[in-house]
């Protein structure tokens, strides 16, 4: 690259000359390249262990004048071609001109603005981001690309000096962090450390400190523990691995691509030596924390923060925190977790305005909103500034009046419902709230469709009013009038002030005209819902009356849903839970719907109304419960992990029993999945919900283990996993709510509570209080680390079920042994994870369809295959390698949709390496047959056929069609058996008509539907043209090979045999006594290899047992074959074969090698040894007669065929052909050399590199 001509004031030190001129000299750095002895060593070693690493490149040009000491950097290369390049630009273009100055001070001047303009020159075209990374950061990029053979779309992320552990030995150097792989660089005195390690392949990051290891991040992949040390600033390193895996596990996960944030905040003042990269993951783990924190949507990015106090009216005092602002909120988070959480929508607010400073309060920003409240925020540091960011981010947000979702919900009102609505209390601050009474009309979505509340189930389907007059009744008003006062002193709605004193409400119980409004608030599921006025009624129009597999598990399991509940018990409730769960899997198809949503949406239709409880769902499913609900149930997996985790840290004495039993994994999806709806009653689960939408998952964890916890003794003294679950299942059972004012709901699990004594109840309020008593000194930053450890290695081990799951799928009918079979999904499975770091375009990356069968999920594509391919194949044809992949790929892509599945993959493997000589030769056969061999690539057969025996010159259609294939006809019908057949009469005509083809189909669809092995009497006849295209292959193959002379000279005398054969068999196979009933497919021998035993006495042994009693006909003909041999060589002999007139002599194995021996080592001195490559003067013994009638002319001899029994017969003759494919070949040899060199790309081939760039 180009440099800004810096001063060198010792040009010598640390480097050699290598080129010179009057006005530039090209230096090598010692140390690189030969050579170079101890200076060379000791300067390598400077250059890894010190920074210099990451600016000093190893090559450079410097300008100098003949009588100046002083010397000028002008460019800089990591490779000799980079910088030869920029040598040969300055001797072609600026030599010749620089003579012309007479003042060395010009000549130097000239060349600083030349190189100044070819800077900037450059810099036009690169893109603005390039700009934003320091010179170098960039450096370090371009040194890791060489190094580690990375192409131009793998992005650095960061780098970092550390010492990598190799035994007890520190390895100083440099660890690169891409956004796709872990990379390690030594080169400590002339030994060299090089580590790539792929993000996807990491089961685990720890970072801990030992004896042997000080502070050190462990990096454990599969087959390898990793150990880095002495980095400068060890936690921020620690945490951007955890992010890069993090990404690659999604990748996994969902096939989702890491794109780069186009919204993410840029900083005010650049970072130096900080990639943007690295300046957007730290932002998206900031936007992913603040969302997180304040239940914000997905799309929210934060802007930026800063620290302020907030007057909280309620206990009149300053409270110190951060302000948080972003594109739609303002938020706040007191310092003393539980002081004080606020969330203002801007939306909401109506006036910012900087009020007066004082002693008291200085700096001091006041914000009302629409619901007449005033938040005062002081101590603000830099606050004309944060009003100008709140008040663009007003202007952008769209205004929201109440009037507008009035609106949006009028077009679909039908009259006022009967039942008798709650009214809101005169004193309700908040004009706009869940629980409005617009919000209690009924709404029909759909014409047609049974008309549903827009009111939660439960207020319609109360049975009776006595427990409201009751003692319950009496605590249920209390609740509701705490409430009412919390609302009055602390805000209602999204403004609301969140304190302990709110945690304390919910963990009572949330009354039951309250739960569905304060759901929607504490979940952020009302910020959603009224910014998208319209958008639930759209998604039921458009998913109502769509039918594909998630509306068939809906239906399943409609009836299913709470079936004890009177709601569900008929068509309003039904239809209600139909709409939302369709609607959820019509709005986001990659979760669809997944067991356990119908419970859950149940219950929160009984609270709220249908749109309410859709977007509850929407957040339960996308934010709360992240991955839960999807096929592999990921999400509940992970947070199983958590807490097996947990009960090992609280209850140490338990969890070895508890893994012993193997209970965990069964009680914890049930209880994860479900929020515990299923396996606890109705009334006390609801509860559990309520402190749910609060606290997170984080109050589940912590009521799993205070379960544990109270059933400790009689789990110690289990024998077994059901007596274990009998005693849980029983004390969730007689877990009771002595408040709830609906009248109990028939449990389906009371049937465990059997026995001789009551059951003991449990108050659900001292469960709950217990819990947090216990454990409440669980955070949510702790379990959000401990989620990240454990998504690592529960995908890990998704994934290594999934390969053993394909394996076992694929073992029964392949070759490969387990081991080789798991060796090779692993590199399938890195070549199309390749493609979608690297290969944008490819369509194997496009998607992939999770729901798909494990065998389908990874798939490759063509090009893909033929780097596989190339790598892995025993038949390695030098050039012609790439279009024998090719043809292997056609034959393997049965479905023609251009990608292939592993099991295809194996399937081809399998037959070059196992099986016998004929199974090995059938593979390679019909990859010179369609659909393997493209018509075009047998283009180049007709220059190669004037070296062939040939007798007949009409031009006929010179391929075999594909109908003829899938029939197992016989290939060749010229026009003159069309006209023989004909004359026959119209009942023969008739036989081609349509009605024909029609049963030819339908035969053959039959007889695919036949589990019946293919046999070598099926394999179709191969034409000449293909046959040339299997010579040249089989030239190509042995090409390198040890005993490559005996492999040509056996396969030219298998060659030339095989063409006269098919000579041969010509003349029979155009008999006018042939009847054309001749061609039945499957059922007939071809006369061709029947009649071929008098041409030689090799292929009569070998192939005598394959051949059926021929018939009398066919016997007379026999008699006959000699003397049409000998007219046939009396009309095209030339002299070189046997005297004319003399009957044709039988050839014998050795008599044959002798007369081929010269022609096959003329062929051998030609070089590539290509059929199109053969000279004029070669002669293939056996075709004496071709070099006269080639002269004549070079059209493809369309009635000229070969069998595939034929050429078995022959190659067996020949013990080098038989022994060359009966070799072994090891793959897992292959497979380790391939990982060795997949990512080692020449430096010097940019075709290399934007082939894989896609």
């Amino acid at each position: 690259m180009w440099l800004g001509p810096e001063e060198v004031l010792l040009a010598g030190a640390l480097w050699v000359t290598e080129r010179a001129n009057p006005f530039f000299l090209l230096q090598r750095r010692r140390g690189h390249g030969k050579g170079g002895g101890l200076t060379g060593l000791l300067v390598g070693t400077l250059d890894v262990v010190l920074d210099s690493s990451a600016r000093v490149a190893p090559y450079r040009i410097l300008h100098q004048t003949q009588d100046s000491q002083v010397y000028w950097a002008v460019a800089c290369g990591s490779s000799r071609k980079e910088i030869t390049k920029h040598w040969e630009w300055l001797e072609n273009n600026l030599l010749q001109t620089l003579s012309i100055f007479d003042n060395e001070e010009d000549i130097t001047t000239f060349v600083k603005g030349k190189i100044h303009g070819i800077i900037a020159e450059e810099n036009k075209n690169e893109q603005p981001q390039s700009e934003e990374d320091p010179g170098k950061f960039k450096e370090a990029e371009l040194k890791m690309r060489k190094q580690f053979g990375m192409p131009e779309v793998e992005k650095l992320v960061n780098y970092y000096s550390c010492s990598y552990w190799k035994g007890r030995v520190p390895r100083q150097g440099w660890l690169y962090l891409t956004v796709n792989h872990l990379c390690f660089y030594s080169f400590l005195l002339g030994k060299e450390v090089t580590l790539v390690i792929q993000w996807v392949d990491v089961t685990q990051l720890e970072k801990n400190a030992t004896l042997l290891f000080p502070e050190c991040i462990k990096v454990s992949t599969r087959d390898s523990e990793l150990y880095f040390s002495m980095f400068l600033n060890i936690n921020e390193t620690f945490k951007l691995m955890e992010q890069l895996a993090n990404i690659a596990m999604r990748q996994l996960l969902d096939n989702e691509s890491f794109l780069q944030d186009k919204s993410l905040p840029k900083p005010r003042r650049p970072l130096k030596n900080i990639s943007a990269l690295k300046r957007d993951l730290d932002a998206r783990a900031k936007n992913e924390c603040y969302r997180a924190t304040f239940r914000l949507p997905k799309d929210e990015c934060l802007d930026g923060h800063t620290d302020c106090t907030l007057w909280t009216p309620f206990n009149k005092m300053h409270i110190p925190g951060q302000m948080f602002v972003s594109n739609n909120y303002i938020c706040f988070a007191s310092r003393a977790e539980e002081a004080c959480h606020l969330i203002i929508p801007l939306r909401e607010v109506t006036i910012v305005e900087k009020a007066d400073s004082s002693s008291v309060l200085p700096s001091p920003l006041s914000i009302s909103t629409k619901s007449k409240m005033t938040f005062f925020f002081a101590n603000l540091k830099d606050r004309d500034f944060l009003v100008q960011r709140i008040s663009d981010f007003l202007q952008r947000t769209p205004s929201k009046k109440p009037c507008s979702i009035d609106r949006e919900w009028k077009w679909n009102v039908a009259d006022p419902s009967s039942e008798e609505v709650p009214e809101l209390p005169s004193s309700s601050p908040l004009a706009i709230s869940p629980t409005s009474a617009l919000s209690h009309r009924p709404v029909s979505f759909c014409a047609g469709q049974v008309p549903t509340a827009s009111q939660g189930l439960l207020k319609l389907f109360r049975r009776d009013a006595e427990e409201l007059s009751g003692p319950k009744g009496a605590k249920e008003k209390m609740k509701e009038e705490s409430w009412n006062i919390h609302f009055f002193e602390y805000g209602r709605g999204m403004c609301m002030y969140r304190t302990a004193k709110t945690r304390e409400l919910v963990q009572k119980g949330i009354p039951e005209n309250l739960r569905g409004e304060l759901w929607l608030l504490f979940s952020g599921a009302w910020n959603e819902m009224v910014t998208h006025p319209g958008y639930y009624t759209d998604l039921v129009e458009k998913s109502m009356g769509r039918y594909n597999l998630a509306t068939e598990e809906i239906e399943r399991d409609l009836h299913r849903s709470m079936p004890e509940h009177p709601a569900f018990q008929n068509e309003l409730g039904i239809a209600a839970l139909r709409r939302v769960l369709t609607a959820y899997a019509f709005r986001n198809p990659t979760i669809g719907y997944c067991q356990a949503m119908n419970i859950v949406t149940s219950v929160l239709l009984l609270y709220c109304n249908e749109e309410e409880a859709f977007w509850l769902l929407v957040a339960l499913c996308e934010r709360m419960l992240p991955d839960y609900y999807n096929t592999r149930v990921v999400g509940a997996l992970v947070d199983q992990g958590i807490f097996e985790e947990l009960t090992r840290e609280y209850l140490p004495q338990l969890s070895e029993k508890m893994q012993d039993l193997g209970v965990i994994s069964t009680i914890s999806l049930s209880w994860f999945l479900t929020l515990f709806l299923s396996v606890m009653p109705f009334e006390s689960a609801v509860v559990i919900v309520d402190c749910f939408f609060y606290e997170g998952i984080k109050f589940i964890l912590q009521v799993s283990l205070a379960i544990l916890d109270a059933n400790m003794e009689k789990l110690i003294q289990c024998c077994d996993e059901g007596e274990a679950m009998t005693i849980l299942g029983r004390y969730l059972d007689n877990v009771v709510n002595r408040q709830s004012v609906s009248p109990p709901i028939p449990h389906l699990h009371a049937l465990l509570t059997s026995g001789d004594d009551p059951p003991l109840e449990i108050d659900i309020f001292e469960l709950i209080k217990t819990s947090y008593e216990k454990f409440s000194n669980l955070k949510a930053d702790d379990i959000e680390q401990m989620r990240f450890k454990q998504r690592l290695k529960v995908i890990q081990s998704l994934e290594d079920t999934a390969k053993k799951s394909v394996v076992r799928a694929v073992s029964g009918d392949i070759g490969f042994s387990m081991e080789e079979l798991e060796e090779l999904y692993v590199v399938f499975k890195a070549k199309y994870l390749m493609s979608c770091y690297w290969g944008n375009n490819r369509a194997a990356a496009a998607r992939r369809d999770q729901s798909l069968p494990y065998l389908e999920q990874y798939r490759i594509d063509m090009e893909q295959f033929k780097e596989l391919f190339i790598s892995l194949t025993p038949w390695a044809c030098g050039a012609h390698t790439p279009v024998l992949a090719g043809r292997l790929f056609r034959l393997l892509d049965e479905n023609r949709d251009s990608l292939i599945n592993f099991k295809e993959f194996v399937t081809g493997m399998s037959g070059m390496y196992h099986g016998d000589l004929t199974e090995k030769l059938k593979v390679l056969y019909k990859l010179h047959l369609p659909p393997a061999l493209n018509p075009e690539e047998t283009e180049s057969a007709l220059e190669a056929t004037s070296y062939f025996t040939e007798d007949v010159t009409t031009e006929v259609s010179p391929f075999v069609s594909e109908l003829d294939i899938c029939l197992h006809c016989e290939p060749q019908e010229t026009q003159e058996d069309k006209g023989r057949r004909n004359e026959n009469g119209p009942e023969k005509e008739e036989k081609g008509t349509s009605p024909q083809d029609y049963r030819y189909y339908l035969r053959m669809w039959a007889k695919e539907k036949e589990s019946k092995k293919e046999t070598i009497k099926d394999l179709p006849k191969m034409s000449q043209e293909q046959f040339i295209e299997l010579c040249k292959t089989l030239y190509n193959m042995f090409s390198e090979d040890p005993v490559e002379q005996e492999l040509y000279h056996a396969i030219a005398t298998v060659a030339s045999l095989l063409l006269r054969i098919g000579e041969v068999g010509k003349k029979f196979s155009n008999r006018p006594t042939r009847k054309s009933e001749d061609c039945k497919a499957n059922n007939t021998q071809d006369p061709v290899s029947e009649e071929e035993s008098p041409t030689s006495e090799q292929s009569q042994n070998s192939a005598v047992e394959q051949q059926p009693q021929a018939d009398h006909e066919d016997k007379a003909s026999v008699d006959a074959l000699p003397e049409k041999i000998q007219q046939e060589n009396q009309t095209l002999g030339d002299g070189s074969g046997e005297g004319q007139g003399s009957p044709l002599q039988l050839l014998s194995d050795d008599e044959t090698k002798d007369d081929m021996s010269m022609s096959s080592y003329s062929m051998v001195s030609t070089g590539s040894l290509q059929c199109e490559d053969i000279a004029d003067d070669t002669v293939l013994v056996g075709c004496e007669g071709s070099s006269a009638a080639a002269r004549y002319g070079s059209t493809i001899d369309t009635d000229w065929s070969i069998s595939f029994e034929q050429i078995l017969a022959s190659m067996l003759t020949e013990t080098a052909l038989v022994n060359y494919f009966e070799k072994k070949v090891n793959i897992l040899q292959k497979i380790k050399d391939q990982k060795k060199v997949e990512r080692q790309f020449s430096s010097s081939s940019d075709y290399e590199l934007s082939s894989v760039s896609g």
